[in-house]
């Protein structure tokens, strides 16, 4: 094989199978063999190199124990993923030697990214025929299809306890979208209660449609209501599982926030953007559900699902629900109409709720292996056992940086509390997503944490 430019060294050490096993490494991080080809077979690659067939068959079976190659019967052993390499210290997307751009990292643990492995290819392929089988559009509405508002609300309904009617429920492009209609609505200047630390990407919304955002601590009972400020026209907040804390709402602070919302005369925008994924309890009541006259609900589909549709919704009270539909027609703004035949289809066959409980076990695994990693570095998680990602608190800024900056060494990037503030960062730690890696990549990258966390 000619990319692989390997000549064998039958004098060092280190034997021929673990040489040509490395050479295919090498040649796949560097591009040379992608993912998806065909590997020669191991008698041709044998012949090419001029070794023996036992040598080449060895190599194969290691980079297929570790995951690297899969054998297909009948047709050969296949490039499925790429091994990692060493990570320089220069940020991502900078020239690096020659002036290419850095390498991603092998391992991605950082959280927001879906469980892709849960979903079923064949439900997905059904879904998008019957989606293209509708007519074209020849114009789109404002408020999204009956069909995918309908599906919306048996979803809510089956799965979070909202009781919301289908004209109740309006489409969106996602959460952040549906974050930055909403800030459009509201009086010009107003100001925002936002969690802290807490969702940077509805913050920006916020700020950009020049709103003044205040950030109100977060415990292990959620955000603390006591703190808010008066004068408010809004709170952002993510009850069912706080981001990227982990916490969620107490019952009491969701009655208090609801009660003072009524009092004062604010909105509540509630994200729910992964509150059907739960493995211990069922989750409290939605804040839409104790006050649907005071609380604008958010969902989505690209934590559930994937953010190829490009969809989620918003419940909310009628006079909010006709702001932000007057709004769209005067900025011409209309949700995507396939994600949303799409979604629909999945849920009239059945296939979305069959997706949840396999995500749900598959998370649910998966979080046991997180836990355990870090249980064995003598720390502990934070948060409820929910959604995609945990959280490992740290003594310092300085300790997050470390860890960061020791696993990026070892190809593995996780996120640090830090950049999950609206102003100076207060807490400390790290943020694991477990999602989006495959299985095998989740596996090879734990130990990787688990050495940072204990050379503290």
């Amino acid at each position: 094989m000619e990319l692989l430019a390997l000549v064998p060294d039958r004098e060092a050490r280190v034997p021929l199978a673990a040489q040509l096993a490395d050479a295919l490494r090498t040649a796949a991080r560097a591009g040379a063999v992608r993912v998806g080809e065909r590997l020669p077979s191991t008698r041709s690659l044998a012949t090419d190199l001029g070794v023996s067939r036992t040598v080449t068959a060895a190599a194969y079976d290691q980079l297929l124990a570790e995951g690297w190659v899969a054998g297909r019967r009948g047709a050969g052993t296949f490039v499925v993923a790429v091994p990692p390499g060493p990570m320089t210290s220069t940020p991502a997307g900078e020239a690096v030697g020659d002036g290419s751009p850095t390498p991603p990292p092998s391992v991605d643990l950082r959280a927001g990214t879906p469980c892709l492995a849960a979903l079923d290819r064949a439900a997905w392929r059904r879904a998008w025929r019957a989606a293209g089988d509708e007519a074209p559009d020849v114009v789109s509405d404002a408020v999204g299809l009956p069909a995918f508002r309908g599906a919306v609300a048996a979803h809510l309904l089956r799965h979070r306890g909202l009781p919301a009617e289908l004209d109740t429920v309006v489409a969106t492009s996602g959460t952040t979208a549906a974050v930055a209609e909403l800030a459009h609505v509201l009086p010009p200047g107003a100001r925002v209660a936002v969690e802290e630390p807490g969702y940077q990407r509805a913050v920006g919304a916020l700020r950009s449609a020049r709103l003044v955002v205040v950030p109100v601590p977060v415990d292990r009972d959620g955000l603390v209501v006591e703190e808010l400020p008066a004068g408010l026209a809004a709170v952002y907040c993510t009850p069912a599982h706080q981001f990227p804390l982990g916490a969620r709402l107490s019952a009491a602070r969701r009655v208090a926030l609801v009660a003072r919302a009524r009092v004062e005369g604010f909105l509540v925008v509630e994200d729910d953007y992964d509150g059907e994924l739960r493995y211990d309890v069922a989750p409290l009541p939605l804040l839409a559900a104790l006050g649907p006259d005071v609380v604008a609900h958010l969902g989505t589909a690209s934590k559930l699902l994937t953010p190829t549709l490009g969809v989620g919704w918003l419940v909310a009270p009628p006079a909010l629900r006709a702001a932000v539909v007057a709004q769209r027609d005067r900025a011409g703004v209309r949700p995507a109409r396939a994600g949303q035949r799409v979604f629909a289809a999945l849920a009239a066959h059945g296939d979305l709720g069959r997706h949840l409980r396999r995500l749900r076990r598959e998370l649910s695994a998966r979080r046991r292996m997180v836990v355990a990693a870090v249980a064995a570095a003598g720390r502990s998680v934070q948060g409820d056992a929910a959604g995609a990602h945990v959280v490992v608190a740290l003594d310092s800024r300085a300790t997050e940086e470390a860890v960061l900056a020791a696993t990026a060494e070892c190809g593995v990037a996780v996120d640090g509390l830090a950049r999950h503030h609206a102003g100076p960062p207060g807490a400390a730690g790290i943020v694991l997503g477990y999602a989006g890696p495959s299985r095998a990549d989740l596996e090879r990258a734990l130990p990787v944490v688990t050495a940072a966390l204990r050379a503290l």
